[in-house]
């Protein structure tokens, strides 16, 4: 059976305290006669920007576009961790016409897991020990920060805040990009060069820019076998090192999505791993022409950092594609996580057959 749903926080509130709450902008919604806070929020759900503007701190109702849409058994269990208390009657703007609102007579019922980890101590060390229950409890995501390890100094490398990683190594980009350029305007770099010298082919500075679009697709492309195969493998439940790993890499995102400071790839951690791809390529192509291919793939890696960011602390604008994306990446995280793999395209979901079904986007009659 399903654990009990956690009690309110307070004592329920009054009509009284509602109406107050909502004159100082709260955004209060009523599920199942269940009051829930979502202040903290919605600005970060795919339209919730746009929802604050329009409702002026009033109506709720008045400011949400068309039906409900269709929320995962994850969304419901997210829902609870903004439960503020009962109503007795619910009011006419809390919940009419929102996505997350009761529309029927029934309610259904949503399996919580009881916490299975100290969250007042580093988790890493924890999650191994989760054994067969570790896939589900990381894919039932909590609004918390986490803490990874017991040290200051790891706990310090293991985070970083967004534009970091733009501060960091956009001045690589530029700088290697100038020294691709101006190496290949020499006239040395030949490609085949090493097998003959008759049948070499010249490669010539007009060609970088060509070169460093071929290193942005080489790395969309690695973006989604990494993401898909290594973030998402699945580790055997009786192998803890494998069970921590997989934390460490990809599951603590998946576990707590909203956690500013785990967003994005902390520059020390991935220097060793860009490093370790520079040196692929030094190994597979002429020096110059693995650099060029290289400072592109970096380029990507960047843009593909800032726009997962955005994806889950932005708010595009209805009908955009980063609006688009954002609705793409949240399904991924709260319902289709063996799908949806693409973080700044979806292009690549498409061979690979892991596009997440359109239908999941429909609203519900």
């Amino acid at each position: 059976g399903c654990p009990v749903p956690p009690p309110p926080r307070s004592a329920s509130p009054g009509a009284a305290e509602v109406r107050a709450r909502c004159a100082q902008g709260a955004c209060l919604v009523s599920c199942h006669r269940r009051l829930y806070d979502l202040s903290g929020f919605v600005r970060l759900h795919p339209g919730g920007e746009q929802l604050l503007r329009r409702r002026a701190g009033t109506d709720v109702s008045a400011a949400l576009d068309g039906p409900p849409h269709r929320h995962s058994a994850n969304a419901r269990r997210w829902l609870e961790q903004y439960y503020v208390g009962d109503l007795e009657q619910v009011p006419p703007w809390a919940g009419a016409g929102h996505p997350l609102g009761s529309q029927s007579g029934h309610a259904s019922v949503v399996c919580i897991l009881v916490d299975l980890v100290d969250w007042q101590k580093p988790l890493l060390w924890q999650v191994g020990y989760l054994g067969e229950k570790y896939d589900e409890w990381v894919h039932q995501p909590v609004d918390r920060p986490i803490r990874l390890f017991h040290s200051d100094f790891l706990e310090f490398l293991s985070k970083t805040a967004w534009y970091v990683v733009f501060m960091v190594w956009t001045p690589v980009v530029l700088y290697l990009s100038w020294v691709s350029y101006t190496s290949l305007a020499q006239g040395n770099t030949r490609l085949f060069s090493s097998f003959t010298t008759e049948y070499s082919i010249p490669v010539h500075k007009y060609y970088f820019p060509f070169i460093f679009l071929i290193g942005m697709i080489l790395w969309s492309l690695l973006e989604y076998l990494i993401h898909r195969f290594v973030f998402h493998m699945k580790p055997p439940a009786s192998n803890y090192y494998l069970i921590t790993l997989h934390f460490l890499l990809h599951g603590q995102h998946h576990k707590s999505p909203f956690d500013s400071s785990r967003l994005v790839f902390p520059p020390v951690p991935a220097s060793l791993v860009i490093g370790f791809f520079y040196g692929v390529l030094r190994l597979l192509l002429p020096e110059v022409l693995g650099l060029s291919v290289f400072v592109g793939g970096l380029c990507g890696y960047v843009i593909y950092d800032m726009i997962h960011y955005y994806l889950h602390y932005g708010s595009p604008k209805k009908g955009t594609y980063l609006y688009g994306l954002k609705a793409y990446h949240v399904k991924h995280h709260f319902e289709h996580q063996k799908s949806g793999f693409g973080i700044t395209t979806r292009f690549w979901d498409y061979p690979f057959r892991t596009l997440i079904p359109e239908e999941s986007f429909k609203k519900e009659d």
